[in-house]
């Protein structure tokens, strides 16, 4: 292996030129594309008991409710915020399709601008137990819009899943009263009193899923709405350049070398 210094004399010149290739290529790049704002809604999961009948109908509480719920039930929102769904929904909202001047038309334009707003946004669980959702645009006052309407999104969605057992049980409800008032019509006098003591059961439970469905309790306690960013967040052009600088210098120094070592067999 020659001398690094050696190596550096001998070949400082193709060292340099391959280096200020190098930067110039990668310069050309990061500082010609347009710098995009990063913008990030901030969430906290509410407790799964909140949709809970037993929350506010159970005479004989056993434990406290917290309001919040815990880190564990970010996982599926994490995972629901790779469904294109939820871009979709956006994308059509604010005509993504125009702001990224898509050349489709229709159905086409707006699924493609939606899947280059899903590239451009991120649905994380942070180490603190917090979802974040971020969004980068070059449109630094509409990267918080999106970022706010795609943590709505997920809200809505979620809050949907939560009842969706609660009204489902109120429809078999409904289902079996109106079957208990066909059987009391046509039922002995006898057989009444005890079917209206049935149907008054089914009225008062199918007034508790009722009052819980009109509650619409959310899945997701946003603690702190997207704002408009500054400072573009990428691209980093001072990262690429320290790093195309280190790896083009890495590069050439081995290129050198091998060379070098190349030209004392020769000899």
């Amino acid at each position: 292996m020659p001398d690094l210094f050696t190596l550096i004399r001998n070949w400082w010149k193709p060292i340099l030129l391959l280096l200020l290739l190098s930067l110039t290529a990668v310069g050309v790049i990061v500082f010609t594309q347009r710098p995009e704002y990063r913008s990030v809604a901030t969430a906290v999961p509410a407790s799964t008991y909140s949709s809970d009948k037993a929350r506010l109908f159970n005479n004989n509480i056993e434990q406290l409710y917290t309001a919040l719920g815990t880190p564990d039930d970010l996982d599926l929102v994490v995972g629901t915020g790779k469904l294109d769904t939820v871009y979709l929904a956006v994308t059509a909202q604010f005509n993504l399709q125009d702001h990224y001047k898509m050349e489709e038309k229709g159905d086409a334009a707006i699924g493609k601008a939606a899947i280059l707003l899903k590239k451009n946004s991120s649905v994380t669980k942070s180490e603190y137990g917090e979802l974040k959702v971020s969004v980068w645009d070059t449109d630094k006052n509409l990267a918080p819009q999106l970022a706010n309407a795609v943590m709505k999104q997920l809200q809505t969605m979620h809050q949907y899943l939560q009842h969706a057992g609660n009204e489902a049980s109120l429809q078999s409800l409904l289902a079996m009263k109106e079957k208990l008032s066909k059987q009391r019509d046509s039922a002995a006098a006898e057989e009444k009193g005890t079917l209206d003591t049935k149907i008054t059961d089914y009225n008062k439970l199918i007034a508790e899923y009722q009052l819980i469905l009109s509650h619409k309790s959310p899945a997701l306690i946003v603690v702190e709405n997207a704002r408009t960013s500054d400072w573009p967040d990428r691209p980093k052009r001072v990262q690429w350049m320290l790093g195309t600088a280190v790896l083009a210098l890495l590069f050439s120094l081995l290129l050198a070398a091998f060379l070098e070592s190349r030209k004392k067999r020769a000899e």
